[in-house]
């Protein structure tokens, strides 16, 4: 069995396009579509950030009726990217349409982090040991 602490998360968006678009350009990531069954009568979308066999944390991007995404300002659970040095994604997330509310900083021997709102107004987090 897996022993990471969290196994899956998932972002909910109002626009699936819109959101990949913003991640593709602040993390690099390509994302995965998943075909829903039965062409999702309900309308859900569902992207992958890493392919599920990925061994590490793995998600979602998650576009459905009857989803809340964030509001940009109560954080609900958080989201860390592992960077390089996230200054350098920090610095992409204004030109995606994005907002930093927190600029890096110190978390001491622990390491650095940047905490950002998407474009969907969910709130997340950069880390880095740089």
């Amino acid at each position: 069995m897996n022993q990471n602490i969290i196994c899956w998360f998932e972002i909910y968006v109002k626009d699936m396009e819109r959101a990949k678009k913003f991640y593709n350009a602040v993390i690099g990531t390509n994302f995965i579509d998943s075909p829903m069954p039965g062409n999702s009568p309900d309308g859900m979308k569902m992207s992958f950030f890493s392919p599920m066999e990925n061994q590490g944390v793995s998600g979602a991007l998650i576009e459905m009726p009857g989803t809340k995404e964030g509001d940009g300002h109560c954080v609900n659970s958080m989201v860390y990217f592992p960077c390089k040095d996230c200054s350098v994604e920090e610095s992409r997330i204004k030109a995606a349409g994005g907002i930093v509310s927190r600029s890096k900083f110190s978390i001491g021997e622990y390491g650095f982090c940047a905490i950002c709102v998407d474009t969907e107004g969910n709130p997340f987090g950069l880390f880095s040991m740089e």
